[in-house]
């Protein structure tokens, strides 16, 4: 979207998405060059498939992600639905080929947003790039061996998930309170494909189950997560009222989160999603 530099003072209520690759500081210069032109592959692949005009987005890159806005005009339900369910999807073939799958975090929030000629300012956007870079986004996608989580607002849960709608299930999100440099927020995070997360009191067990495979074929002895001094006060929306927990180290483990075609929803290629056994 081109904005002119006298629409810098009118603050745009518009959806913000911050994707952020995991440990890209781990890639040598080669296969970053690789890993953005795999990010941006996804994202402009998932755009495309739900008919999102090139001119109704404002792309930033960010080195090891991609920061976006969009507009008001576009359904935020499509982006929480179908988008990410095409995102998911495109991650997913792109992963096949690679011995270390990338790794996508996602932070959503609506808010008013200020445009220049440089980019894009405002609380709602530092929020979404607060959300994908949290500790718990950070945790989440290694403790269950995904590929991508998802991270949105308070308020965009209450607003737009609580309801649902195609391809939006609440049911599939857990609550976290976060601790941000702005102070403590509440945030709902999402892994695409997967039941809610669990976000209890116990920290996930060392995946070296022989045999053990995770949802991309590698086995889950290698990448072993190794952050362990997060210090997140969490909840679960587990049915049960006021069911918080104080967790000390990384997020607890699903152990049922295995990919099966029964409840995966999109598109799904060859033998996609069947574990190896």
């Amino acid at each position: 979207m081109d904005h002119d530099v006298t629409d810098v003072a009118e603050a745009r209520y518009e959806l913000v998405i911050s994707v952020d690759a995991r440990r890209s500081g781990e890639y040598d210069d080669i296969e970053k060059t690789r890993m953005r032109a795999r990010i941006y592959r996804v994202l402009e692949t998932a755009f495309t498939h739900t008919k999102i005009a090139r001119d109704s987005l404002h792309l930033e890159d960010r080195g090891d992600g991609v920061l976006v806005s969009v507009s008001g005009q576009v359904p935020v339900a499509r982006l929480l639905g179908l988008w990410m369910v095409e995102v998911h999807e495109k991650l997913r073939d792109e992963n096949r080929a690679l011995r270390v799958p990338l790794g996508l975090r996602v932070g959503m929030h609506v808010g008013p947003v200020r445009h220049d000629d440089r980019g894009i300012a405002g609380r709602a956007v530092d929020l979404a790039c607060r959300l994908a870079d949290s500790a718990v986004a950070r945790q989440l996608l290694d403790a269950e061996r995904a590929d991508l989580v998802l991270v949105v607002s308070g308020s965009l849960y209450e607003d737009v998930v609580s309801g649902g709608g195609k391809f939006i299930e609440p049911a599939r999100y857990s609550a976290a309170r976060l601790e941000l440099k702005e102070g403590a927020v509440t945030a709902w995070c999402h892994l695409p494909g997967r039941p809610a997360p669990a976000i209890g009191p116990r920290g996930p067990q060392p995946a070296t189950r022989a045999g053990a495979h995770d949802v991309n074929g590698m086995d889950e002895a290698d990448d072993v997560n190794d952050e362990t001094d997060a210090d997140v006060t969490a909840s679960r929306d587990s049915g049960e009222a006021d069911a918080r927990y104080h967790v000390q180290g990384d997020m607890s483990q699903h152990s049922q989160n295995i990919y099966q075609q029964p409840v995966h929803i999109g598109r799904t290629t060859g033998d996609a999603g069947r574990r190896k056994g």
